[in-house]
């Protein structure tokens, strides 16, 4: 998702000239458990990064993909640790090891030590791509204004299987084998924990007026990090049942 808008005053703005333009879809799957996403820290601006596309985890630090670096921040204090020197204009995943990172129409697979490329694949949406996420040895791809999910191969690039959501589709995320996914259209933004195969929606999180989500992953516990678009922000959002988890 090429960024071409910046941050007004008062609200986010997203990541892409695709995103936060077109009215939301009045199609509507049903929605078995619907409440308010509950912010519980927010993180930046950081230095010299307007906007915040993917976003990640690795265990230790969030990574948030601001367009020309990769920015790694301990979630505790906030602090940057770590930045990388990479093209990184959409989605971010971590698979244990490595990042891959969206960039224009392709896919990089990077040493998050060194920062170096060390292989490449084509992304399916050919730049139209969105979230990115590792889960079950592939990684899965959100193409926004088509409304689905892409697992693929993280070798070649080649599509496993695609899942249709009614809403466009922004950052995604697995955790506990639950597959969830961010969206954006307009004013309305939200966290959508959706069935695999059907696509029909399990919950919903409704992101504050004005707030939205441009990249989203797990911690693997308690909290949701979600990039902020224009905001240049990135929020922990706390995960259903996850009560007694702090950011």
């Amino acid at each position: 998702m090429t960024d071409t808008t910046l941050a007004t005053s008062t609200h986010d703005t997203a990541c892409g000239s695709q995103l936060g333009d077109t009215p939301p879809s009045h199609l509507q799957l049903p929605i078995a458990s619907r409440r308010p996403a509950e912010v519980v820290r927010e993180y930046g601006p950081f230095h010299g990064a307007s906007t915040i596309h993917g976003v990640t985890h690795d265990g230790q630090r969030v990574w948030a993909a601001t367009g020309e670096q990769l920015v790694g921040f301990d979630p505790a204090s906030g602090a940057t640790t770590r930045t990388l020197n990479v093209l990184c204009d959409a989605g971010t995943a971590f698979d244990g090891t490595h990042l891959y990172q969206i960039a224009e129409s392709r896919i990089d697979k990077i040493d998050p030590a060194t920062g170096q490329v060390l292989a490449t694949i084509p992304a399916p949406g050919g730049g139209n791509d969105s979230g990115l996420t590792w889960a079950e040895g592939s990684l899965w791809v959100g193409q926004y204004r088509d409304r689905k999910i892409h697992q693929i191969d993280p070798a070649t690039g080649a599509i496993r299987r695609t899942i249709e959501s009614n809403r466009f589709v922004t950052g995604v995320t697995w955790v506990d084998g639950e597959l969830w996914h961010g969206t954006w259209e307009g004013e309305e933004s939200s966290l959508r924990h959706i069935d695999p195969t059907s696509g029909a929606v399990l919950q919903q999180l409704d992101m504050p007026a004005g707030v939205g989500v441009s990249g989203l992953e797990s911690d693997g516990a308690g909290l949701f990090y979600c990039g902020g678009g224009g905001s240049g922000k990135v929020r922990a959002v706390r995960r259903p049942g996850a009560q007694g988890q702090s950011a």
